[in-house]
């Protein structure tokens, strides 16, 4: 707070100057007086030192508020997901065998130490409005995915009509799913090893059981294949394909040559297919789409996500053209 500022006198003593008549200690409250006051109000002025502070609170005000605003908009985002999900079938696979036995289970509690949002995380909200708005123009269809997080329930409510079916290898996830005559879950166990990459992608460059002509998975000798799945997978034609799945963050994590591979054989039985690879800035995700959905049926890219329009070709011996 600047001292307080008294006003000196004038004398009366016409011929001499004010200053020279002025004790030292008054001209000092002058000078004070001049430079944090003006006019004749003695209104106060803004120094640069008086503004820091305000803009400091000014903007760390507008921060809490935007903040607290994210999180609103993200809760509601969750609980109306939630309100609008239909209930869910759940099966359990194993690759063992080849007939998915049919469990319809209750909703159980996660399992200590998680939260149901820690499954929302691996998409960002502008890849989930992607993802929300590519389906809105082909629902009802029928769609297969490949992974099961917790964002993705909302599509079951969205392709309400058509035919879900979530193909996921974590019984935490597939474990508190409700059941439903609209939506199916199959647990499903992959064989493979996200560091055998590179040597799974040269065999299936040299093994025939490996092209694209296999119309029958099931009998298939490809270390890719998938024979095990359910006969519903096989049996549709497939308007949409979402690539989620499984994990491919770890070197002994299934990782998802497979599940590309297998979209792309599924992806060739119709006249057209939509195929949707997440986490696509992950080496093993671009090799195999690369490789079996190749680049000149991609349509898009959004974040971490590849778009392919995928031609019906069951007569093709190459996935791509040469």
């Amino acid at each position: 707070m600047p001292p307080e500022v008294y006003h000196s006198h004038s004398l009366n003593t016409p011929n001499t100057p004010l200053l020279s008549r002025v004790a030292p200690k008054s001209r000092f409250k002058q000078i004070l007086h001049q430079k944090y006051c003006q006019g004749g109000g003695g209104r106060m002025k803004f120094t640069k030192r008086k503004l820091v502070p305000v803009l400091v609170f000014i903007l760390c005000g507008a921060s809490i508020f935007r903040f607290l605003n994210i999180s609103m908009v993200t809760s509601s985002f969750t609980s109306l997901s939630a309100a609008a999900l239909p209930p869910i079938h759940q099966h359990d696979c194993s690759s063992a065998s080849s007939v998915c036995g049919h469990n319809i289970s209750h909703p159980r509690p996660l399992p200590k130490g998680r939260s149901m949002s820690e499954n929302a995380s691996s998409l960002t909200e502008k890849e989930m409005r992607f993802l929300l708005e590519f389906l809105s123009h082909r629902v009802p269809c029928n769609l297969l995915v490949f992974g099961l997080e917790y964002q993705y329930l909302s599509i079951a409510s969205m392709n309400a009509g058509g035919v879900t079916i979530f193909l996921e290898e974590s019984f935490q996830k597939t474990s508190v799913i409700k059941s439903s005559n609209i939506t199916q879950v199959h647990k499903i166990m992959y064989n493979t090893l996200a560091s055998e990459a590179y040597k799974l992608l040269n065999d299936a460059r040299e093994n025939p059981d490996c092209s694209p002509k296999i119309y029958f998975p099931k009998a298939s000798k490809c270390n890719l294949g998938l024979p095990n799945l359910p006969h519903e997978v096989y049996d549709t034609t497939w308007d949409v394909v979402i690539v989620d799945g499984p994990r491919g963050d770890r070197p002994d994590s299934p990782g998802r040559m497979a599940s590309i591979y297998t979209a792309s054989i599924l992806a060739r039985r119709g006249n057209t297919t939509r195929v949707v690879v997440h986490d696509v800035d992950r080496m093993i995700e671009k090799w195999f789409s690369q490789e079996f959905l190749c680049e000149e049926n991609l349509v898009s890219s959004k974040g971490r996500f590849q778009h392919f329009q995928i031609p019906g070709m069951t007569n093709a011996t190459t996935f791509c053209a040469p």
